[in-house]
């Protein structure tokens, strides 16, 4: 018996025993487990029949890994009443560590963030989880894919889509049978079989979801057409697409208690009303920069704003802060520039030229991968997906994007200004004591012969009156 109850999708998922299958499945509607479940029975007929399986699980990240056993692999063991021990062990060959479950006749079932290291060196069936976000997702393809061809190896692919820049799509595209797969739940392609299942499907097969509900709470139309009606959206005017913004993305990144004590530089979109307060913070770890916060708000007064700034700057060794100046924001980054110092706060005026050149060197710092940004986060990759470059009839070059509950690209500015102050690099200064002797030294070296005479002579009556003693200039 299942220790679960499905729906028609993913039964027709589960029970489907093809080498290659992969799913394009919506959030929230238990896509990992029910492939965790599957992971299950295939190792627990295994055990029964005297043999064993070997399974890997890829995900995005550490704390996905660490979902994919803990709230998957366990709970249907647990519900099948199945021994196993469970262990946390290194990955051979890389820095990963990596959660794995091993059963008495020795199956195992090992999930690891994926990265291409991960990917190669390991021989056992592979469930690829919310492929369509890893980084480098060729590179992991072309390290893991030779391997599982061969023999009786598996391959499960599933995800939401991320655009279309990554291996996932091409997967899922192939062939032109989109649109079969989408009316279907299910098609043939190649190798794969191919399965498909948006929110409204899993609801009309029994999933407990209120559409209506669930849509006016997500408020955001990009992110509710491609992580719940599973539409790839268009990537052509996106300043920053999806791929670099999931090879961005680190779980360890965005967590103040992860701040190394190195210096910080700061990016602060101001808003009042419509659009967010956002202040970003960046510690520069060697050439790259690792968010350690992201604080947003909305509608909060200036004084809210400024006990924030004040919050950070005592928090972090903020070696420079740039702040947008424009209208509303002369008199904050003047006030802060009286507190903090005019050298330590820059205020930036969001001019088309400036908004250009902040834009260009945020992207850059994305290519080039120094820059580290929270994982999973919606809001945020909403926001830095949204910013659109466009070009004005005159050719002028503008950025924008649809203002929204979200916000308006305010985070990703936030960064930007972020990576703009960091542009003048951090410069450490030291000192040594300046000890009276030394002092006179250095001034006797500038005196002639009669003016030394004197200096002897007014010295003699300081230190007579016990001023040298105290820090006087001779």
């Amino acid at each position: 018996m299942s220790a679960i109850q499905l729906y028609a999708s993913q039964r027709r998922w589960k029970a489907d025993t093809a080498k290659f299958k992969a799913a394009m499945f919506a959030r929230q509607i238990g896509k990992t487990f029910s492939s965790a479940l599957e992971i299950v029975d295939d190792c627990l007929d295994a055990e029964v029949n005297g043999s064993r399986r070997r399974w890997v699980i890829l995900s995005r990240g550490e704390r996905q890994a660490k979902e994919a056993i803990n709230e998957g692999i366990k709970v249907h063991l647990s519900a099948y009443q199945a021994a196993f021990d469970a262990y946390e062990v290194s990955w051979a060959g890389t820095t990963e560590n990596a959660l794995e479950v091993r059963l008495p006749n020795g199956s195992k079932i090992t999930a690891v963030p994926a990265n291409p290291d991960t990917a190669r060196g390991f021989t056992a069936s592979v469930l690829l989880d919310e492929f369509a976000f890893h980084p480098d997702s060729r590179k992991i393809w072309g390290a893991l894919f030779p391997v599982v061809s061969r023999g009786d190896l598996k391959l499960r692919v599933i995800s939401t889509p991320n655009g279309k820049g990554n291996k996932f799509y091409e997967i899922m595209t192939a062939g032109g049978i989109e649109d079969e797969l989408r009316a279907n739940g299910l098609a043939h392609s190649g190798v794969w079989n191919l399965y498909f299942c948006d929110i409204a499907r899993a609801v009309a097969e029994g999933l407990d979801r209120d559409i209506e509900m669930l849509k006016a709470g997500l408020n955001d139309d990009d992110l509710w057409e491609q992580e719940f009606e599973l539409k790839w959206l268009d990537e052509a005017s996106a300043w920053l697409d999806y791929e670099l913004i999931n090879a961005a993305e680190h779980d360890r990144a965005g967590i103040p208690e992860h701040y190394a004590g190195g210096p910080c530089y700061a990016g602060i979109d101001i808003g009042r009303r419509r659009d967010l307060f956002v202040i970003w913070v960046d510690e520069m770890m060697g050439d790259v920069a690792w968010c350690r916060e992201v604080i947003a708000r909305r509608r909060i007064s200036f004084r809210e704003q400024d006990t924030l700034v004040d919050e950070v700057m005592s928090r972090y060794r903020i070696a420079r802060l740039c702040a947008d100046q424009t209208g509303m924001g002369e008199k904050p980054v003047e006030d802060w520039q009286r507190k903090y110092g005019e050298y330590m706060v820059e205020g930036v005026l969001f001019t088309g030229p400036t908004k250009l050149h902040l834009a260009t060197v945020g992207k850059q710092s994305f290519e080039d991968r120094r820059s580290r940004i929270p994982m999973g986060d919606r809001d945020l990759r909403s926001d830095l997906h949204s910013l659109r470059k466009m070009t004005t009839a005159a050719g002028n070059v503008r950025f924008d994007a649809d203002r929204s509950e979200n916000g308006h690209a305010d985070r990703a500015w936030a960064k930007f200004l972020a990576v703009h102050a960091a542009e003048q690099p951090y410069q450490p200064y030291d000192y040594h004591a300046a000890t009276v002797a030394s002092l006179r030294r250095e001034r006797r070296g500038r005196l002639s012969a009669a003016d030394e005479e004197f200096d002897d002579a007014v010295h003699s009556i300081h230190a007579t009156a016990g001023f040298g003693r105290r820090g006087g200039i001779f």
